[in-house]
């Protein structure tokens, strides 16, 4: 039977026992950074792998530096501390972790100096978060992507996900599964969660981060298996609302997304509403890469073996 753990104010305890208070900052401004980690369950091993972990841990620092928040553990010890509360939590099924930095003092005002740090690390089952087989309906979202003038996408801040949700949700209450939403120059940007790519006369494509994109990890693996496995290189560049309508194949990817094919957007049907060739490829690339069953490309995935109680 699994028991989720968490690292909560320096130990790792049941999940259940972290909490924090309702004058905390972060809860009441938004101010704090966060990451998410896929673990992906084999049964065939009897194992979680932990897909790119330190890159996420990494980025998680750089999170925090731009907002000037102290990370308070090193890169390798968090990553040990992830694969504890994994296998500690004994899950055999996919999982999310949730590590993530926060302005912890319980104190009111808006600023970002002067206040106490702290980490904290959970875990929950997370299984698909759109229909990879099936493919997403999309639809252009009416909000804008939020500017790096305003709140740096390419940190992962809490509070920029208001903007994420408010697209997501109407996307959804509109009928569609996803929102793509574009930057304030009308050029796409990305998903609520997720990066976009399309293909056009074999070419892929995808917005650069001046876009306003947050610089995705499992959009990089994608980019270096295409490179890699397929021979195409990725062109970074501006995409217009209108190319979207006009492209061979169109994919999202992300660490709760993994690689979902787009079929629809803005209710015109994208080459045939299957997935391409391309997107299939990359596909059966990637699943293979983050269950561990790419010997080539192994050096991405932590195993996490659950713990037998004697």
């Amino acid at each position: 039977m699994s028991t989720p753990y968490a690292y909560f104010q320096g130990q790792i305890v049941p999940l259940e026992e972290a909490k924090v208070g309702v004058m905390t900052h972060a809860f009441n401004y938004g101010t704090a950074v966060f990451e998410g980690i896929r673990g992906n369950w084999n049964a065939d091993d009897g194992c979680l792998y932990l897909f790119r972990m330190r890159e996420h841990y990494e980025r998680l620092a750089q999170s925090s530096r731009i907002l000037g928040l102290e990370m308070n553990e090193e890169i390798d010890r968090l990553c040990d501390l992830t694969v504890e509360i994994v296998e500690r939590s004994g899950y055999e099924e996919d999982v999310y972790i949730r590590p993530m930095v926060y302005l912890s003092s319980e104190v009111l005002g808006v600023r970002l100096h002067g206040l106490e740090s702290d980490l904290l690390i959970f875990i929950a089952p997370f299984g698909p978060y759109l229909d990879i087989d099936k493919g997403a309906r999309c639809h252009t979202s009416s909000w804008r992507r939020v500017d790096d003038t305003g709140i740096p996408p390419r940190a992962k801040v809490t509070g920029i996900y208001v903007n994420s949700a408010l697209a997501k949700s109407e996307a959804e209450l509109n009928g569609f599964d996803e929102a793509i939403v574009l930057n304030s120059d009308g050029h796409v940007s990305e998903g609520s969660g997720e990066n976009i790519f399309i293909v056009r006369n074999g070419a892929i494509i995808t917005p650069p981060p001046s876009d306003n994109v947050l610089e995705g990890i499992t959009a990089a693996t994608v980019v270096e298996l295409a490179a890699n496995e397929l021979g195409i290189e990725t062109v970074e560049r501006s995409i217009d609302r209108s190319e979207l309508y006009i492209a061979d194949e169109v994919f999202m990817t992300g660490t709760a997304a993994h690689l979902t094919p787009v079929t629809e957007i803005d209710r015109r049907v994208v080459k045939g509403g299957e997935p391409g060739p391309i997107t299939k490829d990359l596909s059966r690339l990637f699943f293979d890469a983050i269950r561990g069953k790419s010997e080539k490309y192994r050096q991405w995935c932590t195993p996490a073996r659950v713990r037998v109680a004697s």
